[in-house]
């Protein structure tokens, strides 16, 4: 399907304009970059540039396409589309990379038509996708190596849900409940049941008690066991949480994977839940804890008994993921750097390179982002990573996405950042840019 509307009106018409007037083929460079991070955070992590890539390869204007433009643009501008495909090329962060202010995480080389179409295809992806994995990022570090669970897909847009458990795996999450980020993507699917199961089960005498209650909910857990295996997760919150561990273990034993909680005072009612499934002698029975959940409620229960986190509204929703900020600007023209002067949003000129600058132990000191093919020396005893790696070239895609590559990055970097860099609290960037103008 064409991804070629998923675009604002404006860019066609600067598009129609350039071509009337002759300025669209002149060479340009676009860069997308966040001019500040979000209040509160003090890194970002990268995820969407392999969705983008995926994108810009159906970003053709098809006859469906075109009719939807045709009423506000003129003929020379829809014979230019008939026949559009992006033909430059793009350079930019590997996902699970992190990223700082003005870090050029996308750069895109072309004549300006071809470029100035992607802007909002670029931004939109990027925009959400960085959010997403930003969020989870302070969630896996919260985590201390429990298990994280995205269960965010009845929270947001049924397509954003696919995206959302793809950028959550790449910053490290164990796995998601969306089954089409499996199917699409490799994410493990993970999840058993939900408090319908249970409430299905009720006999003809209701739940009035306690005696009518268990009985239900002893048939529900009996007939998951006998589907799924001892190994699954038992939701043992439907009525009373005491009584629902005692009959979880009385239908699947002491071997019983899990059990899940989503409600109460989650840090009180693992520990009890914890002793009681010791005192029934399922020590290896682990607890899984969800209901609204973000990174600050999961590191309050860094010194409870959880084994395992559900994740969902506030990964997937801009309360917990706020917009990543990218904006894409065009920096340079025919090799002349360009820049806006406007203030509070302007832009530094000049198509740009950036190095991961570090101490010999692997700890970040800087960000330095410098002009394009002109590389400032680095201090003795410091190492230097060029960050950018190439993502198209002639139109074409370099390579393919590799997801646990990926994960792999992100752990390294999560690392690798100051230790202060992974508090919690309101503070400046983990990492200082230093952005050196040319001369």
């Amino acid at each position: 399907m064409s991804t070629a509307l998923l675009t604002d009106k404006y860019e066609l018409t600067m598009l129609a304009a350039a071509l009337r007037d002759g300025s669209a083929h002149r060479r340009c460079t676009f860069e997308a970059f966040a001019r500040r991070l979000p209040d509160g955070r003090r890194y970002g992590v990268v995820a969407g540039t392999g969705r983008f890539v995926d994108a810009l390869a159906h970003f053709t204007f098809d006859a469906d396409a075109l009719a939807g433009v045709a009423d506000f643009l003129d003929e020379q501008t829809r014979e230019f589309l008939a026949g559009f495909r992006f033909g430059g090329d793009i350079d930019g962060y590997p996902e699970g990379e992190l990223y700082f202010p003005n870090s050029p995480v996308l750069s895109v080389r072309g004549s300006f038509a071809e470029c100035v179409i992607l802007e909002t295809l670029a931004l939109s992806v990027l925009n959400h996708d960085c959010a997403i994995a930003s969020a989870a990022a302070r969630m896996v570090s919260a985590a201390a190596g429990r298990q994280l669970i995205e269960m965010g897909s009845r929270r947001t847009h049924e397509q954003a849900a696919v995206a959302a458990a793809r950028a959550a795996w790449i910053a490290g999450f164990d796995g998601s409940s969306n089954l089409a980020a499996q199917q699409r993507y490799g994410v493990p699917a993970l999840g058993t049941s939900a408090h319908a199961f249970t409430l299905l089960h009720t006999g003809p005498d209701g739940t009035a008690d306690r005696a009518a209650q268990d009985a239900s909910e002893r048939i529900a857990f009996a007939a998951q066991v006998d589907a799924l295996g001892v190994g699954t997760t038992l939701l043992v919150d439907t009525y009373d949480i005491t009584a629902g561990v005692a009959n979880a273990i009385a239908v699947a034993g002491p071997e019983l994977g899990a059990v899940r909680i989503d409600s109460g005072d989650l840090g009180v009612v693992a520990g009890q839940v914890r002793r009681q499934l010791d005192e029934l002698g399922a020590r290896n029975t682990r607890i899984v804890v969800s209901g609204d959940l973000d990174e600050f409620a999961i590191a309050a229960l860094r010194a409870e008994p959880v084994d395992s986190y559900g994740v969902g509204t506030s990964l997937v929703t801009g309360s917990g993921a706020p917009t990543a900020g990218m904006v894409y600007k065009l920096v340079e023209v025919d090799g002349i750097p360009v820049q806006k002067r406007s203030a509070q949003k302007g832009s530094q000129g000049g198509a740009k390179e950036s190095l991961r600058v570090a101490k010999p132990s692997g700890t970040i000191t800087e960000e330095l982002v410098f002009p394009a093919g002109h590389r400032p020396a680095i201090e003795t005893g410091l190492t230097a990573r060029p960050l950018s790696i190439p993502l198209v070239r002639a139109g074409e895609p370099v390579g393919t996405p590799d997801l646990g590559a990926a994960r792999a990055l992100m752990s390294a970097g999560l690392t690798s950042l100051p230790w202060d860099g992974l508090k919690l609290s309101r503070g400046e960037p983990a990492v200082a840019t230093r952005v050196v103008s040319a001369r």
